[in-house]
């Protein structure tokens, strides 16, 4: 089976942008499943979850602006969380379905929670993926150093050794495993060379937060998790700098009280690429134990 790809056109500040998405299984499916990857990533981290899943979904993978198939916005202080909730918005209608389910892992766990608390949202179930309201500075610090460096590398397996080194959190995989997270965010410029495939600009607006910015930030994504009536699971890395084991025990006592799972032997974030972890996404939303 095969993905087919598919854009919607959004609305930024400053005009019109095409959000690329992947889209799984039957079209005419009303359970729908859409899954947000994280902040330097692309659609295609969810290639094994949305095969497996599309079985009983229709699964839309979007490629969050400025990355991957989707178009770069003209001014790259608007890659925030407020334009990627608008431009979700607007791919949910075209949808046109009444509930979704929904998968974020990073990035997009703090899109979904953006919209399930929204009055009148369509979210069902809801995964977050290492992710929650408090976000260790330390690890948004170490994110945002590498998100905006350039780097070309004349040979791919060059280029391998760099995301394997950036991602060493992300646990043990396959040599296969790993070719393919390198290849999916990672793509050849007209000289040939190996380039991170998504646009520099995102590391600008982690450059510009004050600690008060971040303070009043972290109260809001409080305020918007103390909304959320979907019902959710948490999904922690066990050695995860970014998702605190205390802040992953609050989130299971306020809001929607959520589920927790954490995930042995690895770091931010968990990849749902082997068979184990899954498992645990298809049997929260498809309701096994």
């Amino acid at each position: 089976m095969q993905a087919r790809r598919q854009f919607v056109q959004c609305l930024s500040p400053t005009g019109l942008h095409w959000m690329s998405y992947q889209e799984w299984g039957d079209r005419s499916n009303p359970e729908v499943l859409v899954c947000v990857h994280g902040l330097a990533r692309v659609s295609d981290d969810f290639d094994a979850l949305a095969k497996n899943l599309s079985d009983r979904y229709r699964v839309i993978c979007p490629d969050v602006v400025g990355r991957g198939a989707s178009e770069r916005l003209r001014n790259p202080m608007h890659y925030q969380i407020p334009q990627y909730v608008s431009d979700m918005v607007t791919l949910l209608a075209r949808l046109d379905v009444e509930q979704v389910d929904w998968f974020g892992t990073s990035m997009g766990g703090l899109i979904g929670m953006g919209i399930a608390s929204l009055e009148g949202n369509p979210i069902r179930k809801l995964i977050l993926n290492d992710v929650g309201p408090a976000l260790n500075p330390v690890a948004l610090a170490r994110i945002g150093d590498y998100v905006g460096q350039g780097v070309a590398f004349d040979r791919f397996d060059e280029a391998l050794a760099y995301i394997k080194a950036i991602s060493q959190p992300f646990g043990a995989h396959t040599d296969v495993q790993w070719e393919k997270l390198a290849r999916d965010v990672l793509r050849q410029n007209e000289a040939g060379q190996w380039v991170k495939h998504y646009d520099l600009g995102l590391g600008l607006p982690f450059k510009s937060v004050t600690a008060e910015q971040a303070a009043a930030g972290e109260a809001m994504l409080w305020a918007a998790y103390d909304a959320i009536k979907s019902k959710t699971l948490v999904v922690r890395g066990e050695y995860s700098d970014l998702l605190s084991m205390e802040t992953a025990i609050e989130m299971t006592k306020r809001g929607p009280c959520a589920s927790l799972v954490q995930i042995p032997g690895v770091g931010h974030a968990p990849t749902f690429v082997s068979d184990e972890q899954i498992a645990i996404a298809r049997n929260f939303f498809l309701g096994h134990a």
